[in-house]
């Protein structure tokens, strides 16, 4: 070793110690405050509207009125205490678990697919554990897993990113593998989000713009030939759920009977709603009333003012998020805080839209609300994530 390339390896050595202590002191900086008064404030209406829409299900399968919300309490707790031990860690060390989780992600998905394996409800086998006692949608964990590892894969690509080879064809197989175990199941909205939150963050990863009009019109396209396939009879998958999104009373005490009782919730509460607690399309009228339809549910006992009111916190919730994420202190922070809030998004306007029938059921929660301990813990460890991507923002410079 010559002794100028003594002194660029010492070089490189005091210039990754300075980089890494640099990092170090921004991760000990304060996590943003409207944004984490947001998720704590959603959490709390959701833990609210929850108790108010599950009472009489509740009463009626247990005796016991308080047994979804006390449930839900306790995932809350202990998802907001997750929270903020995530807020405090160095977000660049989730660089690391990325791919590790993905790949245990993807094997969930095997499992759940595997006959007598797979927990089955409603026709629909999305489920792992022990029925009755403990299940979680390894779906949950899969939209985790392609946020950390498409951030971090992406983020070091940059100029890669153009290419089809390394910039388009590994991220499409990661989704298309997902997509083809999610439908298995059958689990069509868990793959919409997933699919839509990676090519999302592809496209700020940065590929080629005029994929971006191919792609939307190829969705576009395979939306609408679906539709019409579906009601032509040659695909038998979703005929009844597109059947009934044009007009659910064709056939309103069986197929369309969920969507005719979310229209009917929503129509009662009117202006200002009957009254926190007052709802009566939960008394056992509406099905999936503090899971999939419980914002029909606030729809009635709040009315159009604090359905709008709810609304309102989660666009501030997501724009917030956007807003760190063009703050971030680097590229991969960006990308993990697009991922994860492109993610909250859909889900909150595909949630919204299939109760009140501006697109097909799909069977989608809402989160922060929709019963679901284990959902619930996850959405609050991904608001953790953006607090600590929050904490390194960096200070704007004065003068």
């Amino acid at each position: 070793m010559t002794k100028q390339e003594y002194h660029e390896r010492k070089e490189r050595i005091r210039h990754a110690r300075e980089t890494e202590r640099k990092s170090y002191e921004a991760a000990k900086g304060k996590m943003d405050l409207p944004f984490l008064l947001l998720t704590l404030l959603l959490t709390a209406i959701g833990l609210v509207m929850l108790f108010s829409a599950s009472f009489p299900s509740a009463y009626y399968e247990s005796g016991d009125g308080a047994f979804y919300f006390k449930r839900q309490a306790i995932w809350a707790v202990l998802g907001i205490a997750a929270m903020f031990v995530v807020g405090k860690i160095n977000y660049q060390r989730w660089r690391g678990a990325s791919l590790v989780l993905l790949g245990f992600s993807i094997f969930l998905l095997f499992l759940v697919i595997i006959p007598h394996v797979g927990v089955t409800v409603n026709n629909a086998t999305r489920w792992l554990g022990i029925p009755g006692k403990f299940t979680f949608q390894p779906s949950e964990i899969a939209k985790l897993g392609v946020i950390l590892f498409f951030a971090d894969s992406i983020s070091k690509k940059k100029a890669k990113m153009l290419t089809w080879r390394e910039g388009i064809w590994p991220y499409l197989f990661i989704l298309g593998l997902i997509a083809i175990l999610m439908m298995l199941e059958p689990h069509l909205s868990g793959t919409i989000l997933i699919v839509g939150t990676g090519v999302v963050m592809m496209i700020v990863g940065g590929i080629q713009r005029w994929l971006i009009g191919v792609s939307v019109g190829g969705v576009s396209v395979a939306a609408f030939l679906y539709v019409k396939l579906v009601e032509a009879g040659v695909i038998s998958y979703g005929r009844s759920r597109i059947e009934m999104w044009h007009n659910p009373w064709l056939d309103a005490s069986a197929d369309g009977y969920q969507m005719v009782q979310s229209l009917i919730a929503i129509g009662s509460g009117g202006l200002l709603g009957v009254g926190l607690g007052k709802s009566r399309q939960k008394f056992l009228y509406l099905p999936e009333e503090h899971n999939d339809c419980i914002f029909a549910i606030v729809c009635e006992e709040l009315g159009l003012i604090g359905a709008c009111v709810i609304m309102l916190i989660f666009a501030l919730l997501i724009l917030r998020g956007f807003w760190i994420a063009l703050h971030a202190r680097d590229r991969f922070g960006t990308l993990l805080v697009v991922g994860i809030m492109t993610h909250i998004a859909l889900q909150t306007f595909l949630n919204i839209a299939v109760v009140s029938g501006l697109v097909p059921a799909t069977g989608i929660s809402l989160p922060f609300f929709s019963y679901g301990g284990t959902a619930l813990a996850l959405q609050l460890v991904e608001m953790g994530i953006v607090l600590s991507v929050s904490r390194q923002i960096p200070a704007p410079r004065n003068g």
